[in-house]
């Protein structure tokens, strides 16, 4: 059996699917939940300052001898972390030099730019008084929305340090995900991306989900449209940076357009969804793209056979909490990412993740918000009965 190491801020979703897969997991994240432990052969956790830091998880795995390497979130925007991580290891990923291309906002909006698609401008100064239009100021190395917020125009307030002016672009946030060779990209799931909701204790630009609607779902307009121009965008940013393995694009859908936000070139949180919704076995097709072998799916179709929508999203503590007993919801297929008794949490720090169905996206969401309602009222009850 293959020994592989996957490192990033939450393994548990790629380290499933990498054991059902037939490989023997060795994992280092940010939070050693009781469900990564139930799959994965052994877990490191590190948090420096409260913080999963990617050169600390190296180092902390530096010593630990396994076949292949495999990141995820947290390493994408530390290049130097990803060569240290690979020392004495195959990685099956995008090396160091195609990180830093994939992830320079200016160099995304160029090349979308030039195969005709649109992108939202981008500037590494603050906008004046007069530009027209509405910006968001971004962190360069970002992740999961943090640090994202809506520039004010003339507030006065000082640009904060590495960060970037992106165009606010009215629409819907939506992912595209796919697996790559080097040349070719073939997409594997399209789901609009939930950020910022009060269902699930998330605000401003924080990431919180994902739903992947089947064809025609109204979440998106122009739904087939958008379909094809981000199939198109998985192909251009492919040829342009040499991505392979699984990847995916972030965009503000708007008319049928994707405007593509940013590339994260690793494994995302939507992916999860691509496997309980079309049965694709996400780690094994990221492997096989690594040695340069695709697989023959056909993302359009599988969207005409969909039965309905699938959603994910993440509970966030709404107050200073402990939990109590969360053994019980191991049992629970719907319930992934659990910590471990006695986990505090300060107030937007995440507790769990929750899935559900729906026979479109309003209904999904709809049974995604009522499912964290009762996750909510289970830790206020197992917190009483700990305390």
């Amino acid at each position: 059996m293959t020994r592989v190491l996957l490192a990033g801020v939450s393994t548990r979703g790629f380290a499933e699917s990498a054991v059902r897969a037939g490989y023997d997991v060795i994992a280092v994240d940010g939070f050693g939940d009781l469900d990564l432990r139930a799959c994965a052969t052994e877990v490191h956790v590190v948090r420096v300052g409260g913080r999963f830091r990617a050169r600390a998880a190296v180092a902390a795995v530096r010593d630990v001898s396994c076949e292949a390497a495999v990141y995820e979130a947290g390493f994408e925007n530390h290049p130097g972390a990803v060569r240290a991580l690979a020392a004495r290891r195959v990685l099956w990923g995008n090396p160091p030099a195609v990180l830093a291309r994939a992830r320079d906002p200016r160099r995304l909006a160029r090349v979308v730019g030039k195969a005709g698609l649109p992108a939202p401008r981008v500037r590494l100064t603050r906008p004046a008084p007069g530009v027209r239009g509405g910006w968001v100021v971004k962190p360069l190395h970002s992740g999961g929305g943090d640090g994202v917020a809506v520039w004010r125009t003339g507030r006065g307030a000082p640009m904060p340090r590495r960060s970037y002016f992106q165009e606010r672009i009215v629409g819907v946030t939506g992912s595209i995900v796919f697996v790559a060779d080097g040349r070719r990209a073939v997409p594997l799931g399209l789901s609009r991306v939930l950020a910022g909701e009060t269902a699930f204790g998330a605000d401003g630009f924080r990431y919180c989900g994902n739903i992947l609607g089947a064809a025609g779902d109204p979440q998106f307009p122009a739904d087939e449209r958008l379909l094809d121009r981000a199939t198109l965008l998985a192909q251009t940013v492919t040829r342009a940076f040499g991505l392979v393995g699984v990847n995916g694009v972030d965009f503000v859908a708007r008319r049928g357009l994707p405007w593509a936000i940013e590339v994260n070139p690793r494994y995302t949180a939507a992916m999860e969804l691509v496997e309980r919704a079309y049965g694709i076995s996400m780690f094994d097709v990221h492997v096989r793209a690594c040695r340069h072998s695709l697989p023959t799916f056909d993302l359009a179709a599988a969207r005409r056979r969909a039965p309905d929508a699938v959603g994910k999203a993440i509970v966030y503590a709404r107050r200073p909490i402990a939990l109590g007993d969360t053994r019980p919801w191991v049992l629970d297929a719907d319930v992934r990412d659990i910590s471990p008794p006695g986990t505090r949490f300060a107030p937007r720090e995440p507790i769990c993740t929750i899935f559900a169905r729906g026979r479109d996206a309003t209904a999904c969401f709809a049974a995604l918000a009522r499912r964290a309602a009762g996750i909510y009222r289970d830790v206020g009850r197992r917190e009483a009965r700990s305390a």
